[in-house]
């Protein structure tokens, strides 16, 4: 059933065939809104809860970040080594005198402590002998808000622990025992109770900025009740939400209201982001109206226009069907002597009848071109094997002239000539267009001594190239023509002696070879044009520039060539390649 319904698809006409696809095309698309639609509260239910969580973390995050600071400042004021000796002093010392000294000296310390930390309100020191050492915006502690903070520290055993206390007003206190650490039987003795009060207040303000910008409303809980604020927008009992939920729309006294949470792992305190909902529904249910009534109109319009749309683009295609029928039978030169339709518009159909009668003047074009070319091409390959001669006669020669100084036993004459022979035969091949850095350096060797015989002692060559470096690939002819420029650009000039280096290493992004002499250098101006590529090379040689347009074209433009020169200084030149194999 499904073949025959795909074969009876074919058959139709693209008219009908576009009919069919803009009608199930709008089909669908209408019952894709009304699904999505149905579905647009639950989208907006978690975009509200995306936002609002991404904000809550934040907040939450910054909130703890100010409480962990506290946190190391308690530390900090537990292991100061005179607040230690100070309550010592106390726990040991009779003399009112000396114990109010030492209180004024510990009161000094946290007054140096708290200057820090602009969130910390007052601090309170209650040592082993029930007195209090109080320092900042002091707040009256009352005798069970004492007891709740020294049975909790001692509770953690030197630890720290945070408390929200009705003391008059929600206060966040950081708690912690002052213990001994420098007994020497090490039992750790008690001296007395830290209590640092924080303005959780001011901290949720400056830290849940974003919160309050969405008209919402930040709430904490731990599990001994609500931290954060004194009065929340929803009851405590509102709050909590199951473990399977990441929000909850809930009633409150004023309407709806979004909630979402998070259970942080440092404080296990439980964030809540509290939105009201407002009308922002009522809106999105006219929107959702608004979108069907419009989506029904254009549907029907797209019906109506659909057919003539379909039946504009099919006439023009038919015809063209009939013309590349002719084609198909090749009647190319008939086809392309009738007369183009008339057509006014200038739309992509009628460009592809304009197009198609280019095509077929292009079709005869190539015919006589290919023709054309393949002798072209049998000519060239002729004309290459041609030249093949007299290189061969050349080489034959010089093995000739290397025989005869062999039997006469010239040495220095058989060197020469076997080092231009294999010049010219890596001149000359044209087969590889990449090489090894090894078999580079075979060719500037093999130059180094033509030119030593040359200059004799007025030319030193130093090579330093690791053995890593010599199986990387370089295009053929790159080191040798720097050398050779070297000699006429430096060597030649110098009635010293002139040395020539080639050195390299590896980089991060490649290797590096480097040409250097002791020569006299270029000034600005002719460095200048060097780089641009102004300057000729002294007889036919290969110029800098061609070096550097064939390193580009091997291995990109993060490659090339850098030349660096100054007068009386000589000259250097860089080449960068990649660390690449298999040439």
């Amino acid at each position: 059933m499904l073949t025959a319904v795909k074969n009876a698809f074919r058959s139709l006409k693209i008219v009908n065939k576009l009919f069919l696809m803009i009608s199930f095309i709008m089909l669908l698309s209408l019952a894709f809104t009304f699904g999505v639609l149905q579905y647009a509260f639950t989208i907006y239910d978690e975009y509200i809860y995306e936002k609002s969580s991404q904000v809550l973390n934040l907040s939450s995050h910054s909130i703890e970040e100010e409480l962990r600071k506290v946190e190391r400042l308690s530390f900090a004021i537990f292991s100061d080594n005179q607040i230690q000796n100070g309550l010592q002093s106390l726990l040991t010392t009779t003399n009112e005198y000396e114990r109010l000294k030492q209180s004024n000296e510990i009161v000094d310390q946290l007054v140096g402590h708290s200057s820090s930390e602009k969130y910390v309100q007052s601090i309170y020191l209650l040592d082993a002998n029930g007195g209090e050492h109080v320092t900042g915006n002091v707040k009256q502690l009352h005798a069970g808000v004492r007891e709740k903070l020294t049975a909790a520290a001692r509770q953690e055993s030197g630890g720290n622990v945070w408390l929200a206390i009705d003391n008059q007003g929600m206060d966040l206190f950081a708690v912690r025992q002052i213990r001994s650490f420098s007994s020497t039987d090490f039992e750790l003795d008690h001296l007395g109770v830290l209590a640092i009060r924080v303005d959780l207040k001011k901290i949720v303000g400056d830290m849940s900025g974003g919160i309050r910008s969405q008209d919402g409303e930040l709430m904490i809980s731990s599990n001994t009740g609500v931290v954060f604020p004194e009065k929340p927008m929803l009851a405590a009992w509102e709050l909590p939400l199951t473990e399977h939920e990441n929000y909850r729309v809930v009633d409150g006294p004023n309407g709806h209201y979004f909630v979402s949470y998070l259970t942080s792992d440092y404080l296990a305190w439980t964030y809540y982001n509290v939105i009201p909902f407002g009308q922002m529904f009522e809106r999105i249910i006219t929107m959702k109206n608004i979108v069907i009534g419009f989506f029904a109109i254009i549907f029907a319009l797209v019906l109506f226009w659909g057919r003539r749309f379909a039946r504009s683009l099919t006439s023009p295609i038919e015809e063209l069907i009939g013309r590349m029928k002719r084609v198909q039978k090749g009647e190319f030169e008939q086809v392309d002597l009738e007369a183009l339709p008339t057509m006014p518009q200038l739309d992509e159909v009628g460009l592809l009848h304009r197009t198609f009668r280019l095509m077929l003047l292009r079709i005869n074009e190539l015919i006589k071109e290919n023709y054309t070319k393949q002798l072209t091409i049998k000519e060239t390959e002729f004309k290459a094997l041609q030249a093949q001669i007299n290189p061969h006669f050349l080489y034959n020669t010089l093995e000739s002239i290397n025989w005869l100084a062999k039997i006469n036993k010239q040495t220095q004459i058989s060197r020469m000539v076997e080092a231009l022979g294999f010049l010219l035969r890596s001149s000359i091949s044209l087969h590889n267009r990449l090489i090894t850095v090894r078999e580079e350096l075979d060719i500037v060797k093999n130059y180094v001594v033509i030119q030593t015989h040359r200059y004799e002692e007025r030319l030193i060559f130093e090579l330093d190239i690791p053995d890593s470096l010599l199986d990387y690939c370089i295009p053929k002819l790159t080191l040798q023509p720097l050398l050779e420029n070297a000699v006429h650009y430096a060597l030649e000039p110098m009635i010293d002696t002139c040395v020539i280096k080639i050195k390299g290493w590896e980089t991060e992004k490649g290797i590096v070879l480097v040409v250097e002499d002791n020569g006299p250098g270029m000034d600005h101006e002719f460095l200048q044009k060097v780089r641009r590529g102004e300057v000729q090379t002294k007889g036919k040689g290969i110029g800098l520039k061609n070096i550097e347009e064939r390193i580009r074209l091997a291995f990109g433009d993060a490659y090339g060539v850098e030349l660096e020169s100054e007068p009386g200084k000589g000259t250097k030149v860089s080449i960068y390649l990649p660390r690449e194999k298999g040439c």
